[in-house]
């Protein structure tokens, strides 16, 4: 995780972002470069023999990339597609790659995202850093008509049919400089080039939008336990988020009037028990991609919320549209 001293300095003005300029230009060179030789063929693009549909954002840290491909899966799936997905597994260290997710996967060798897009989707997952190599385990082992790839947007060796990029619109891009000096991995022209870009939280009808639900909680120790979360608003709770920006998890939950003492960890960071030995005994709230890493020594006051992603009725049926056109040539 990047100290907070720089990342801070991406979203407010500092001198440190006129230090970091040279670098910056000098990253935004590089990766300009490389894209161009993909597109004129210097370095080969390796094609999947099913449409390939990128989700990613241009920027680091968090911006709902998880919560939409499991809403993307799911709605590909009611439309009559047989989704699977590929990822990079950040977070896990599996024994061999490409690595095939499987329900009592451990997130430390998977990574919590994949095992959490497969256990909400029931898709197959593969994950592995060489996405070419995933999605050709992924196609040998199940019968996949489409392919989702989580986070894979700078993933250029892979050709892709559809992209779509996710913006936190509460974060925006920062000051808009590329790395270090800014948030960014690609120039925001970059946003020029893509299918769909979707504004996670934004109010303005006239973007294409995804809001964030949360309504209940779910007991770790036993899942068909759960809760309202207005059950949890008679005494402070501890809220864990070990996400891209914790920030959005605990705002949400003192929207919905709890009272909570809030801890912050690094995304994907590994918990362990000692995590959670708090000097209050409060109800801890956790999100849901931390919970897949704590249910071996969860106690009874353990909780995961789960997110639902609502996106604009119109991208639905326009994703389904352009991915049909491809399919008929």
């Amino acid at each position: 995780m990047k100290a907070d001293w720089l990342t801070n300095s991406w979203y407010q003005p500092t001198l440190l972002t006129w230090l970091l300029l040279p670098l910056s230009w000098l990253y935004r060179l590089i990766i300009m470069l490389r894209r161009q030789a993909y597109r004129v063929g210097i370095f080969k693009q390796l094609s999947l023999p099913v449409p390939v549909v990128v989700v990613g954002n241009i920027s680091v840290g968090g911006s709902g990339k998880t919560p939409f491909v499991i809403w993307l899966a799911q709605y590909l799936k009611q439309q009559g597609w047989r989704p699977g997905i590929i990822s990079r597994g950040y977070g896990g260290k599996a024994d061999h790659y490409p690595c095939s997710v499987h329900e009592h996967s451990q997130a430390s060798q998977v990574g919590d995202e994949p095992l959490l897009i497969h256990r909400r989707t029931q898709c197959p997952v593969v994950v592995a850093a060489d996405r070419v190599a995933a999605g050709e385990q992924l196609l040998a082992e199940n019968d996949c008509n489409i392919i989702i790839t989580d986070d894979g947007l700078q993933h250029y060796r892979l050709q892709r049919d559809l992209e779509i990029v996710i913006i936190d619109k509460k974060r925006g891009l920062g000051n808009q400089a590329c790395l270090p000096a800014g948030p960014l991995r690609e120039p925001i022209s970059r946003l020029n080039t893509v299918d769909f870009v979707i504004q996670h939280g934004a109010a303005n009808p006239a973007d294409l939008s995804m809001q964030l639900h949360i309504q209940y909680a779910i007991q770790l120790q036993n899942e068909t336990s759960q809760k309202s979360l207005s059950e949890f608003n008679t005494t402070p709770v501890h809220a864990v988020a070990g996400i891209g920006h914790p920030q959005r998890f605990f705002d949400q939950l003192q929207q919905l009037g709890l009272t909570i003492v809030p801890h912050a960890f690094a995304d994907h960071h590994h918990y362990t028990a000692a995590d959670f030995q708090f000097a209050e005994s409060y109800p801890i709230l956790m999100t849901e991609k931390d919970a897949v890493k704590c249910q071996a020594f969860a106690s009874t006051n353990m909780w995961y919320v789960p997110a639902e992603a609502q996106l604009s009725p119109s991208l639905g049926p326009e994703i389904d549209q352009k991915l049909r056109e491809l399919l008929n040539g």
